[in-house]
């Protein structure tokens, strides 16, 4: 599409930048006063959040207003819900067995190590996979039909994210599970509802972008990363590494997809 203003979304793209910063350093310093680096992960969806809103403001006068407004409104939802989901659920606990663990090997200052490899690393991908959220800023004209259709990605991957975690969390209230792998609704059709709704909240962005093919393979790269990470990363593998010492797990596994959702096999 022709007209697009790569000179503003180049000044944008350093601003976003900034400010995927400072939630980073303003996070950072909350957490040494705390004692507690796992306030980062939620830190992870305001980051988003801040990015989206500053670059629908710089963005003002340019691109389609209704593409705008959208792909922030989508943006602000999903990164407050899962802010305010990792909140609720690390309430009332210390820290991250994670974050200890990655601390531990700190070569000398365990806070300056922290901030190099925890909050600055995460700050460069939450700009990095949010590009698309930038680009769509800039483009002119109407969401045509693939933007819609990353809508409805989109919404499929919250739907998954959201319930996943409600289930999650309402199985884990039950003290009588406590030990046991849960395997029920989404969690009987993939073993991380939560990462693949994940997966499909920025694959349907990035579909928002592909009205402009010329913005979309410049911003293509973020929802390759964040697949990368989800299912090679930080997330699957990590998480299976601790279930697997959890009894049944073996089962559960041979049974249920390990990402994309499918109907569970019969023993």
């Amino acid at each position: 599409m022709n007209g697009y203003p790569w000179g503003q979304f180049a000044q944008g793209l350093g601003l976003s930048a900034l400010t995927a910063l400072a939630v980073m350093l303003i996070t950072f310093a909350v957490a040494v006063r705390l004692g507690m680096h796992r306030i980062v992960d939620v830190a992870w969806g305001i980051g988003f959040t801040a990015v989206a809103l500053v670059s629908y403001a710089m963005s003002a006068g340019e691109g389609d207003s209704g593409r705008r407004l959208l792909v922030t409104m989508l943006t602000v939802v999903w990164g407050l819900r899962l802010a305010a989901h990792i909140a609720r659920r690390g309430r009332g606990h210390g820290e991250d067995p994670r974050y200890e663990a990655l601390l531990a090997k700190a070569p000398g200052s365990r806070r300056l190590y922290a901030l190099r490899i925890v909050y600055l690393l995460q700050g460069a991908l939450v700009w990095l996979i949010s590009l698309p959220v930038q680009g769509a800023m800039y483009i002119p004209g109407a969401v045509g039909a693939i933007g819609w259709a990353g809508c409805a990605v989109w919404l499929t991957g919250l739907f998954f994210e959201g319930v996943g975690d409600w289930q999650l969390a309402r199985f884990k209230s039950d003290p009588a599970n406590k030990g046991r792998i849960m395997d029920r609704g989404l969690w009987s059709w993939t073993r991380h509802p939560n990462y693949f709704g994940d997966f499909c909240v920025w694959w349907g962005l990035f579909l928002i972008v592909c009205d402009d093919w010329a913005v979309a393979a410049a911003t293509v790269v973020s929802p390759l990363v964040m697949s990368a990470l989800l299912t090679r990363g930080s997330g699957k593998p990590v998480l299976e590494r601790q279930m697997g010492r959890r009894p049944g797990f073996a089962e559960y596994a041979a049974r249920t997809s390990g990402f994309f959702p499918r109907p569970p096999k019969k023993a």
